[in-house]
């Protein structure tokens, strides 16, 4: 267990599932990269992104294994079919899903995980594990900024821009879905709120096991300092 897990009296802080979800060209990915990069530097290991699995081809500025998994659609449906999944989609006629194993493991050993998915997979993850759930939906400044990001991106034809931007129609009106929502403005103010987010988030009384204990104790002493 980490140390950001533990604390004063033998508490131990499980684990917590942030999602961050956003229409294309909101700026989720800007903001999960620098949020996993200003929350590691404090604690080392404190937060991991949650791999998904794909089936859509790798962009160049891709890693495998990195940014997600590359598989092929029949390696996909074997996943899918044999329950491994948390939750998966076809979002933009590609399959995305994560793996159930590495999550559970990681809220076990008290380390948060972020997932960076869409409002189908955020509602398959919120049913079934909403105790362990933080869900975020990060919004775009204006329709005009939101298409200028995605020219910006330089990675997808304008057709596809289009399809991205005829989706977010759909795609934000899931917004009361979710916890909370930052209009994303300005990067440096959205992480910071995120990061706000999170913090009061770990520190839920049903995520900290042994807190009962402590309080009976703490309880005695100041029972016997009564006397």
């Amino acid at each position: 267990m980490s140390n950001d897990a533990m604390g004063a009296g033998g508490i131990a802080r499980r684990g917590l599932i942030l999602i961050l979800s956003s229409p294309s060209g909101a700026g989720k990915t800007s903001i999960s990269r620098y949020l996993l990069q200003e929350e590691n530097e404090a604690q080392p290991g404190a937060m991991h992104l949650s791999v998904s699995v794909t089936t859509r081809p790798r962009r160049p500025s891709e890693v495998d294994g990195v940014h997600y998994r590359f598989l092929t659609v029949r390696q996909f449906e074997t996943l899918r079919d044999q329950g491994e999944l948390l939750e998966w989609a076809e979002v933009h006629g590609n399959f995305y899903g994560t793996p159930r194993e590495p999550v559970e493991a990681a809220l076990a050993a008290g380390r948060d995980v972020l997932f960076d998915i869409d409002w189908q997979g955020t509602l398959q993850v919120l049913g079934k594990m909403r105790e362990d759930v933080v869900a975020v939906f990060i919004l775009p400044p204006s329709a005009a900024e939101q298409r200028a990001r995605l020219e910006r991106r330089a990675e997808d034809s304008a057709e596809v821009i289009r399809r991205r931007l005829a989706n977010a129609r759909t795609e934000i009106a899931h917004w009361p879905d979710y916890d909370y929502a930052i209009i994303n403005r300005d990067l440096d103010e959205s992480v910071k709120q995120v990061r706000a987010i999170l913090r009061a988030e770990r520190v839920r009384c049903r995520r900290l096991s042994g807190l009962a204990d402590f309080i009976r104790t703490l309880d005695q002493e100041l029972a016997a300092q009564l006397d």
